[in-house]
């Protein structure tokens, strides 16, 4: 039997850090589109924050500069989730992306979160979301979580959004 030890209450990723092919285009990507704030911009490397956090997003170009993504079928990074404060702050971002003409690859309910996937510039998985009440999510009998992955419409997700009072 080996000792088990969890991670506290609080406990959260504070971050990510990703490497891309192009610094400019990627700081375009998550500060005009997704709306994280530029807070530290260096030669190969740029900070991006939300909220006054020093960084929530590193992006570098160190040993990327012009490469290209992994090919499908390898290890790496599935894709990184960004938690928006409530339903009408995803929807924001949500008109966003379609503005900029970004496809999305998919949107589901999974009982605890809503949530809504795409790519960056450089391929990599990104998750917009927005969690439901604690107390909302579904439990079984004994009390474990269910997780769900219901399909949804993104068009119809911004509309009933847009038509709430």
């Amino acid at each position: 039997m080996t000792d088990r030890s969890e991670a506290p209450a609080g406990t959260c990723v504070g971050h990510v850090h990703l490497r891309v092919s192009d610094l400019d285009r990627a700081i375009v990507f998550y500060r005009d589109v997704l709306g994280f704030a530029l807070n530290v911009r260096l030669d190969k490397a740029a900070f991006l924050g939300a909220g006054g956090y020093h960084h929530h997003i590193g992006l570098n170009t160190w040993d990327s500069a012009g490469a290209t993504p992994p090919p499908p079928g390898h290890t790496g990074l599935f894709h990184a989730a960004f938690l928006y404060p409530d339903r009408k702050a995803l929807v924001a971002v949500l008109k966003r992306v379609k503005a900029a003409g970004i496809p999305f690859d998919g949107a589901a309910h999974h009982g605890v979160s809503t949530a809504v996937y795409l790519r960056d510039p450089d391929e990599n998985g990104v998750e917009l979301y927005v969690d439901l009440p604690a107390a909302q999510w579904p439990r079984d009998a004994q009390g474990r979580l269910i997780l769900r992955n219901d399909r949804f419409s993104v068009d119809d997700f911004i509309a009933e959004t847009d038509a709430a009072p």
